[in-house]
């Protein structure tokens, strides 16, 4: 596979949008459910709506490198995982080839304990535990029994866990990421775990429901405090996932910035929390239609500014906090954008200026000035996020938006540009030779 360093999105923009969009599967359901399948000592684990994302072929290619038989069926969207094979501690290894270019290799890590009795991740010594947020899930297995030891020199982590046991945990944070991994490895411990201040994300609700078809005793999903009770095996199961609702929200935000008409299907207004009722503020008429969520707006009628706070779900989701900055440079006057969840995050702003906008950033908060009239320009994808709202940017920009690298873009959304193009925007993502 190659890093895509070599692709970018080109747009040229000035055109609105009609008529109507697939809305993917939830990437941030699709990881933990792959990492879940490993848990199944019987029968083949079959996934349908998977995006065809970078994100999901890493984690697939990971399954394989633990001991699954893998098959993706791109056309139909779906995923065959057998790990009825999966126990030779050899394999009980993440690379840190495969680790570093995908964040989500901690939520194997579960399955490796209960399959194999250890797993060692490569590549994640030191420093990085505590930047990546994620020695909370290495205090969560220590919790419940395994023994979790760094070497420092050789850069990796080992843990060990013979026999896990029903503890009870708690998440500093809500992490989404957090709860699931937490939950699987409760799953199939001896006794009954307790997780406080778990994550509220529809995500892990969806993850919730296909380990309980898969038999695992699970309860209070959706509520922050869940209880799990140890099952002994976990059998494969056949699920479809959930439709993405960062993948909606910027589908609206792209339709709102444009102007236009579009119906997003497998959209779900309700899983846009807040989001919903920002873009409401600014103008933006939605109507839920059984599966079909329709986004209007019209560019004659000059959008209002917003103040939006990110928070954990329900709250306003940080990964629609970039599109949000670019969609209020279109806003007359001021919205304030407060930022709780990653600090990285204003990357945006010196690339929307770059195209004529006027924003400010100090520390968490960006104040944006508008409206402004935005023009094309070479601008920098930073992370996924920062991508996908530049591209987003670009439709309404006049003459020519070349965003690059492309392959960030390419970890979140499937076929992005032709989806766009499908509703009549001029997007075209290039390779170069």
């Amino acid at each position: 596979m190659s890093m895509g360093q070599e692709v970018r999105y080109r747009v040229r923009g000035g055109r609105p949008l009609n008529g109507t969009a697939f809305i993917q599967g939830a990437k941030n359901a699709v990881l933990p459910m792959i990492g879940a399948a490993l848990l199944a000592s019987k029968g083949r684990t079959v996934l349908r709506n998977v995006p065809n994302i970078e994100d999901v072929r890493r984690a697939l290619e990971l399954a394989e490198h633990v001991g699954a038989k893998v098959e993706f069926h791109e056309a139909e969207r779906t995923a065959v995982i057998d790990a009825s094979r999966l126990g030779d501690p050899e394999r009980a290894v993440l690379p840190a080839d495969i680790a570093a270019r995908f964040r989500g290799s901690v939520l194997f890590v579960p399955a490796l304990m209960h399959r194999m009795g250890r797993a060692r991740i490569e590549g994640v010594g030191g420093c990085n535990l505590g930047s990546r947020k994620l020695d909370f899930h290495y205090r969560g297995f220590a919790r419940l029994g395994a023994e979790v030891v760094e070497d420092e020199e050789r850069n990796h982590i080992t843990i060990d866990a013979p026999s896990l046991r029903g503890g009870h945990l708690y998440l500093d944070t809500p992490s989404h990421t957090g709860t699931e991994n937490l939950i699987m490895a409760a799953v199939l411990a001896r006794g009954t775990t307790v997780i406080e201040h778990a994550a509220l994300e529809p995500e892990v609700i969806d993850v919730i429901e296909f380990l309980r078809a898969m038999g695992a005793k699970i309860s209070g999903g959706g509520t922050g405090f869940i209880t799990v009770e140890g099952v002994e095996e976990l059998t494969a199961v056949e699920h479809t996932i959930m439709s993405d609702r960062i993948d909606a929200g910027v589908f609206a935000m792209a339709t709102a910035a444009a102007g236009g008409d579009v119906s997003l299907v497998g959209a779900n207004l309700e899983h846009l929390g807040v989001a919903r009722w920002k873009l409401d503020q600014m103008g933006v008429e939605f109507s839920q239609q059984g599966a079909v969520l329709h986004v209007r707006r019209d560019p004659s009628v000059p959008m209002r500014p917003i103040n939006a706070v990110t928070s954990p779900y329900p709250g306003f989701a940080t990964d629609l906090q970039s599109p949000l900055m670019a969609l209020a440079t279109l806003a007359e006057g001021e919205s304030y954008l407060h930022e709780n969840i990653y600090d990285g995050r204003f990357a945006l702003a010196d690339e929307l200026n770059k195209m004529g906008a006027k924003i400010e950033v100090e520390g968490t908060r960006a104040i944006v000035h508008g409206p402004t009239e935005l023009r094309g320009a070479e601008v920098a994808a930073h992370d996924l996020r920062t991508g996908a709202s530049l591209v987003l940017a670009g439709l309404v920009a006049e003459g020519e938006t070349v965003v690059a690298p492309g392959y960030l873009v390419d970890r979140g959304h499937a076929q992005f540009a032709s989806r766009l193009a499908a509703l009549g925007a001029d997007v075209t993502r290039e390779h170069l030779a």
